[in-house]
Formats: structure tokens, C-alpha cells, sequence
């Protein structure tokens, strides 16, 4: 059976309307004669939409018990059981209640589309997977109910509801969307003018690039080549050079000019490599178009013209904005540039040719010696003394004619290009010619022909010797840059695979630099000045990072790499050869762009910090508001009660309002206590007093107030001491014993050690000692362990008065602090296993203890509450 067709109404915020135009379309399908059938349809209350459902077959609900509740969902099967042609199922991305055989609506109309039954369904843009966090951004309202878009753009049809954000507003004040004891505050927040014009852009942009795919899928599926200007779209021709940022600049004016299109900048890489480019310049065009909202873009080809205009009409571009040729005005009668070749080529795409201040003074073209000095030297002794051997071969035959002549002085021309490539292999046909002339051609001994035919064979020989040479010496060049560019590419995968794995990226990238250029020092600055061009000659340059032995400040060499106006790389220790500066562009392009993931990084990291610290003066206030207040109020009553005039007490009830204020006073020094340790461990002010220490020494302590027996401690005599400071270590374990009795009420607590103290794990590279205090209470879910260990989080049972939930925050924050790690751990059986770790001590030695059991904690007085 063939899949139905699906139809959307799309609207930007709830009341546009959508159900009403769907239910408007029902009703005209139905006048055609179509069988029309609601599904599910939701009036909230509104009168208008409701009066649409007459005269329409509806289908009753299906009534589903949840928690308590009952709650109405689409009959799914009465519907495929019904099998209308059209159905209308409102609320394309409702999360069905659980029981229901689909999680989401819009699976239920997949069923439906399969069936063979059209579907006329709504979705409002905040429902799309895609703008879910900028609709919450907008709005502040995070979206519970999403649909993916995949989904949605595989509708057959969309159709936009749209109103203006005013008629919307008066609908709502009329009482046609909300009932009216919620009009005032939809009025002041989610309907907003501003908030729904935000909303009505985003559904008409993202409408509209469906709108685009289709016309570029249409155009794909018909081989349209021409362009439709239906959308302003603006490409940009960057050749690698520094004019781009120019070309980028204008482009963005022009296209600021009709209000709205994209903006696409192309890197044109010509196939030959010709063409110089400029690895910072590239980066730094990249880095513009993207903050200009563009999208950048890579192709390359044997013409870059062809190139530029083939990516221009696969995007359906309006207007291409190309630099002048650099080309000098002698050079431009030899040769079109290739601003002048997309003018030619561009048919209906309207061309910007734009100047800039590198227009006419020339191309740089490195033309270097890639077969070698050496090499070439010798080509141009061998087209010297070659051509003379090959003659007297030719003399010491009987008789030869003047084919085999220009045959074999030929081949020695092939030789001499061979290993010498174009020159020496010019050098030595003239110089083959002239013998060829001179011994081979009538009248011998003079340079004079006589016969047309004689010296058409010679112009061929020049010709074609020519012809050859030049061929092998761009076979030859081609060869080598091709391997220097292999080379070029593997150096730089392995800096980037280098630098990733190291802990600072920019410090492991330097560090590689001295090995691949073979300097003594690679070095990064940065201006200190406040001027716009700090790579002026008297700017102030301050060192950052380094790798080999930095100087104070970068003297003028051959190996500074300028990365942007404020940032230069120094290499010292050797003057770069010109085959490697391109090399060093890239490397600069690449500490770049881990200098702005760095900077990326600190900004998420202080931003990070802001959050959790405003999450974290929230949470103490919401504490001292609720949490402090029971105490207090025990000891106003208590304290009050005692000074209540012309009331007797008797002893014992003296004894049990006192009992009340200590306990009171001991539980709210605790709370006090936790909340400053907390914030000493936020603001990183915690300092460990580090020295070695016995973990016999501190449990007793821990285990104040704790009733005797109710903790079980099992300790072998031969735990080694561990690095930590005897406050910290002691609250810690207080805190997690403490944590332990309170959420294991019925189960027995036993604090043990690792025979021999070692876990078997290290911290930092040392040894570490383990201590375990073990529950066997109902434990907490996997997924729950580390939300434990957040400040402010208690147990869903336990009463918000046995503490604000900053136990075990604190007892890990001081863990880390004395550069050890607390981690927890199922108990086998059930509970909860806390392991502390910490690195054992380096310190003098200790005299071994004996075993300390749980009979031998001394008796200490009941210490206040934590």
C-alpha cells in the first residue's frame, strides 16, 4: 500500500490559529466529498474552534489511568479500524501517557501514513527539536514536548498560520485563547510583543529554508544550471591572499543592502599550485565570515574560474564579488585574470569586481631551483659536452643521414632535461642544432642551408627537444611539490595528533616546532600596546609561552611569523630557508586557532565558576532561610519557656529544655560549619595543612556522638601513614559516617582498611592508602552517585530537618584538597561502600601500632552535631 500524504499546520505561538485552519480544511475536503474523520482535535476552551467540529465525524478518545489520573489520547486503533481517507490529528509533537502503544504522536501518524490515511496534523515552532534552546532563550520557557525536524520537513505540505504579533496580543486580551484569570500574565511573559516577533521570524526563516531545499532539489532533479534569484545569495572569490578580508567586507555591505540572504566565502585552490596563499590570511577570512554570519567554503580545479562559477550555480548565488587581477598591466595582455574569466562565464549571476591595494602590482611566483643547485649544474655541463659526444658517435660512423642525426642528438636532449631539467635542456638544443647544422646538414662545414626540407627537420628538432624539456621539467617540479606538500601534510597531522594529546596544547605545539624546524627556541608573544597595529616597528612585545631558551623580546630575524596583529611567533636558532616558510604559515594558522580554543576554554571555565557560584549563593540562602530556622526556632521556644514569668519547672523539665538548646545550639554550629566549609571549597581557600598521619588517629575523633556500637572499625595493624592534614581527614570521615548512620538507619556500619593500606590505584604517580566505611542500607542508584556528592542534595526520604545536604560536598572537597579522591561504590549485598584514597606518606616512620578494633576507642566526650 502507498504511503498517505502528511500535512502540517505550522504556526509560531499557540492561538495563531492552526487548529482552526485545519479544521477550516476539513470542512472543505468534506464539501468535496472526501471521507474526513477527527482523530483527536483539542479546542482548549475556545469557542470558535469548537463551533468547527460540527457537522465533522469524531472519533471518541481512548481514556488512559496514570498515577491517579485519567487522561484522554488518540484512539489509534479505532482510527486504523476506521480507515478514513483524511484524519485529523491535532498536536503533531504530544508525548503520549504512558500505556499508550507510541511514545510520541507523531509515531501514531506514521502508523497512519502507512495505513494509507492522509493526515492533517499542527505544530507550533517551539516544538522543533532544532529551536528548542532558542525559543527557551527567548521566552525563558523550556520546551518539554519536541519533534525532530527530520520529521516534520518529511511533510508532504506545511502550511504557515501566521498573524502579527498585535492581533495575536488582541485575541488574547478578547478572551479567545486563555480563560481570563490567565490573560495578564500571558500578556507579561511568553506573549511579549518582542518574544513574538522573535517566534514569528524563526517559523518564517526556518519555513524558508525548506522552501529552499525544495527549490534546490527541484532545480537538481530538472538539471537546472541557470540561476533563480529567489533568495539573495552572495558568493566571494578568495584566492589566499590578503585582499580577501577586503572582498569579505564589501561583500557583507552589499548584501546588508536587501536586507537578508547568505553570504558564502570560497577558497579557490588552483589544482597546479601556483597560485600563493597565505595559511594566516585564510584563517583570519575564515574567522571573518563566520562573525559576519557567513559559511566558508574550500573547492579546487584546474581553472579557478570555472571552479568559482560551478560552486556559484550549484548554490543558485544572486552576485559574485571578486578582486581585480594582481597581474602588472604587461602581464594582463598575455593572460585574463581570473575576475575577467567569471565576468565571461557568469551568464545571469551578476559579477562585483572590486579593488583592493594588491591590484596590479604583480603576482609572487617563488620559482626555485626544485631539482637542486647541484643538479642543475651538472644538466648544464651535460647540455655542453652531451651534444659534442653524440657527434663525433655520429663522425665515426661510415655514413649516416641527417634523420639519424637530429635522432640522436634528440635523445641526448631528453638526457640533458632529464637531469638538468628546462634550461640546461635549452642550453643543449641550441647547442645540438648548430652541431647537427654545422657537421650533419649540406653544405657541411658552414652553418648555411640549402635545402627547405633540411632545415624544416631542424626546426622540428628545436621544437620538439624544447617541447620535451619543458614537459620533463614540469613533470619534475610537479613531482617535487607534490612531495613536499606529503610531507607538509604529514608534519602538520603530526603536530596536530601531538599537541592533542599533550596537557597545554600550545606549550606541546612549540615543543614539536623545535624538532621540525630545527631552531633553539620557539616562542610566543603577544603586543602590550593598545594600538590597532601592534606589528608596528615600535611596538612593546611580552613573552606568553615558550619552548628552548626565549630572549626578553623577538629581535628583527627572518623567523617571525606574524599570527595576527597582536600575536607573533619567534623562532631563534636558525634563518628559515624560503621552502619552509609555508610550512611555518600553517603552523602559525593551527597555535591560532588552539589560542582561541584556549581562551574559549578559560571563558567556559570563569562561566562555569559564575554559575556554580550563583547556584551556590542561591542554595545558601534558600538553607539559612529554611534550614538554620529549625534550630533557632527549638531554642527561641526552649529559651523562652525558661523565662516565661510566674511558671515553675521542675528539674527534670529544666533538664530536658537545656538538653533541647544544646542539642539545638550543636546541630546549627554543625549547619554553620558545613556552609562556610563549603564556601572556603568554592572560592579555592581551602588550605591543607599536609603532614603524615595515622588513620587511627583521627577515627576516634570522628566518631563523636555517634552511638557506641552502632560503628564497627576494623583496622590492621600495618596501615601505613598517609599525607593529609588531621582536621580535614577527621571531618571527612565524620561526615561520611554521619551520612552513612543517618541514610542506613537498620544496617550496621564498619569502617576498614586495605591490608597493607595500598589500593590498587596511585595518585599522581605515588601510592595510595585506602580507608572503606561500608552500609548495607538500600544504597543509591548508579545514576544518582555523583549528583550525591553536589552541594544541597539529600535523600528523597529523609526529612529536609536532619541537615541542608552538604556532607558529603564537603567531606569530597576536602579530599581533593588534600590531594586524594573520594569515590563511592555499590556494597556487595546492598548499600553503599565510600572509599577515601589518599597517598601514602614519605615522612619519618611510625612505631606499628596494634590492631585497633572498635572496644578500644577510648571514651571522649559527645562532640557537637555535624
Amino acid at each position: 500500500m502507498a504511503r498517505a500524504t502528511l500535512r502540517i499546520f505550522l504556526g509560531a505561538a499557540p492561538g495563531v490559529g492552526k487548529t482552526y485552519a485545519m479544521l477550516e480544511e476539513a470542512h472543505r475536503l468534506l464539501g468535496r466529498g472526501d471521507d474526513v474523520v477527527v482523530a483527536f482535535a483539542m479546542h482548549h476552551g475556545r469557542t470558535d474552534t469548537q463551533a468547527l467540529t460540527d457537522g465533522l465525524e469524531t472519533l471518541p478518545p481512548r481514556v488512559i489511568e496514570y498515577r491517579g489520573s485519567a487522561f484522554e489520547e488518540m484512539d489509534l486503533d479505532a482510527v486504523l479500524a476506521r480507515h478514513p481517507h483524511t484524519a485529523i490529528v491535532d498536536e503533531y509533537a504530544h508525548t503520549n501517557i504512558p500505556g499508550s502503544r507510541n511514545q510520541k504522536r507523531w509515531q501514531d501518524i506514521e502508523e497512519l501514513l502507512e495505513a494509507g490515511i492522509n493526515v492533517l496534523s499542527t505544530v507550533n515552532v517551539q516544538h522543533l527539536a532544532s529551536l528548542g534552546d532558542v525559543v527557551s532563550a527567548i521566552t525563558d520557557v523550556k520546551q518539554a514536548e519536541t519533534v525532530p525536524d527530520e520529521v516534520v520537513r518529511r511533510a508532504d505540505q506545511i502550511h504557515l498560520v501566521d498573524i502579527s504579533p498585535e492581533l495575536l496580543r488582541q485575541r488574547l486580551g478578547d478572551g479567545k485563547i486563555y480563560a481570563a484569570d490567565k490573560i495578564d500574565a500571558a500578556l507579561s511573559n511568553y506573549f511579549r510583543v518582542g518574544n513574538l516577533t522573535a517566534l514569528r521570524e524563526l517559523a518564517l526563516l526556518w519555513l524558508a529554508d525548506r522552501v529552499d531545499e525544495g527549490l534546490a532539489r527541484y532545480r537538481a532533479e530538472n538539471q537546472i544550471e541557470e540561476s533563480w534569484p529567489a533568495r539573495e545569495r552572495i558568493v566571494i572569490g578568495l584566492t589566499g591572499g590578503a585582499e580577501g578580508e577586503v572582498l569579505i567586507r564589501r561583500a557583507a555591505r552589499i548584501l546588508k543592502r536587501v536586507n537578508g540572504g547568505d553570504l558564502l566565502a570560497v577558497h579557490v585552490r588552483a589544482a597546479d599550485g601556483v597560485a600563493a596563499e597565505s595559511p594566516q590570511d585564510l584563517e583570519a577570512q575564515r574567522t571573518l565570515i563566520k562573525d559576519l554570519g557567513g559559511s566558508y567554503h574550500t573547492v579546487s580545479g584546474e581553472d579557478p574560474a570555472k571552479a568559482l562559477l560551478d560552486f556559484a550555480r550549484s548554490v543558485n548565488a544572486t552576485q559574485i564579488v571578486v578582486g581585480v587581477s594582481r597581474h602588472k598591466l604587461p602581464a594582463r595582455f598575455l593572460t585574463a585574470g581570473v575576475g575577467s574569466r567569471v565576468v565571461r562565464g557568469s551568464g545571469d549571476i551578476d559579477v562585483h569586481m572590486v579593488s583592493h591595494p594588491l591590484g596590479g602590482r604583480g603576482v609572487e611566483r617563488t620559482r626555485k631551483r626544485d631539482l637542486g643547485r647541484v643538479r642543475v649544474a651538472v644538466g648544464f655541463a651535460m647540455a655542453l659536452v652531451v651534444p659534442v659526444l653524440l657527434q663525433l658517435l655520429l663522425a665515426a660512423a661510415p655514413s649516416h643521414n641527417i634523420a639519424t642525426a637530429v635522432l640522436i642528438q634528440l635523445t641526448g636532449s631528453v638526457a640533458v632535461a632529464l637531469i638538468g631539467g628546462l634550461w640546461p635542456a635549452l642550453l643543449g638544443a641550441l647547442w645540438s642544432s648548430l652541431l647537427v647544422n654545422y657537421f650533419s646538414i649540406p653544405p657541411l662545414g658552414t652553418l648555411t642551408i640549402n635545402d627547405p626540407q633540411n632545415l624544416l627537420a631542424l626546426l622540428v628538432f628545436a621544437g620538439v627537444s624544447s617541447a620535451v624539456a619543458v614537459v620533463v621539467d614540469l613533470s619534475a617540479r610537479r613531482s617535487k611539490e607534490a612531495a613536499r606538500a606529503r610531507s607538509e601534510s604529514a608534519t602538520l597531522g603530526d603536530l596536530t595528533r601531538g599537541a592533542s594529546t599533550a596537557e597545554d596544547p600550545v606549550q606541546g605545539l612549540l615543543e614539536q616546532a623545535l624538532d621540525v624546524f630545527q631552531v633553539h627556541t620557539a616562542a610566543l608573544y603577544v603586543s602590550t600596546t593598545e594600538r590597532s597595529d601592534s606589528s608596528s616597528g615600535d611596538a612593546a612585545w611580552q613573552l606568553v609561552t615558550s619552548a628552548g631558551n626565549p630572549q626578553d623580546e623577538p629581535d628583527d630575524t627572518e623567523s617571525i611569523e606574524q599570527i595576527d596583529r597582536n600575536t607573533r611567533l619567534v623562532l631563534t636558532g636558525r634563518v628559515l630557508p624560503a621552502s619552509d616558510r609555508r610550512l611555518l604559515g600553517a603552523f602559525g594558522a593551527h597555535l591560532s586557532a588552539l589560542l582561541e580554543r584556549r581562551q574559549l576554554a578559560a571563558t567556559r571555565r570563569e562561566m562555569i565558576r559564575l554559575a556554580e557560584s550563583n547556584t551556590m549563593r542561591t542554595s545558601i540562602l534558600r538553607a539559612v532561610s529554611h534550614d538554620l530556622r529549625t534550630p533557632l526556632a527549638g531554642i527561641k521556644l526552649a529559651v523562652g519557656g525558661l523565662r516565661q514569668p510566674g511558671v515553675k519547672y521542675t528539674e527534670q523539665e529544666e533538664e530536658e529544655l537545656l538538653a533541647t538548646i544544646d542539642e539545638c545550639s550543636d546541630r546549627l554550629d554543625g549547619l554553620v560549619g558545613n556552609l562556610l566549609d563549603m564556601s572556603r571549597i568554592t572560592s579555592d581557600s581551602v588550605n591543607a595543612l599536609i603532614k603524615p598521619i595515622r588513620w587511627y588517629d583521627v577515627i576516634p575523633a570522628a566518631l563523636h556522638g555517634i552511638t557506641p556500637g552502632r560503628v564497627r572499625v576494623d583496622l590492621p595493624p600495618n596501615m601505613p601513614p598517609v599525607d593529609a592534614d588531621a582536621g580535614m581527614l577527621e571531618r571527612v570521615i565524620a561526615n561520611i559516617v554521619e551520612n552513612a548512620v543517618k541514610y542506613a538507619p537498620d544496617s550496621d556500619v564498619v569502617i576498614v582498611g586495605a591490608a597493607g593500606g595500598l589500593s590498587t590505584t596511585t595518585l599522581a604517580g605515588r601510592p595510595a592508602g585506602e580507608l572503606r566505611i561500608i552500609d548495607h542500607g538500600q544504597g543509591v542508584p548508579a545514576a544518582n552517585v555523583l549528583k550525591m556528592f553536589q552541594p544541597f542534595q539529600r535523600l528523597d526520604d529523609v526529612p529536609a530537618a536532619t541537615g541542608v545536604g552538604l556532607g558529603l560536598a564537603v567531606a569530597q572537597g576536602f579530599t581533593e584538597a588534600m590531594g586524594g579522591t573520594l569515590t563511592a561504590e555499590e556494597t556487595p549485598g546492598g548499600g553503599l561502600t565510600m572509599l577515601i584514597r589518599l597517598p601514602l606518606s614519605t615522612g619519618p616512620a611510625f612505631d606499628t601500632p596494634q590492631r585497633l578494633t572498635t572496644p578500644e576507642l577510648p571514651a571522649l566526650p559527645a562532640p557537637k552535631g555535624l
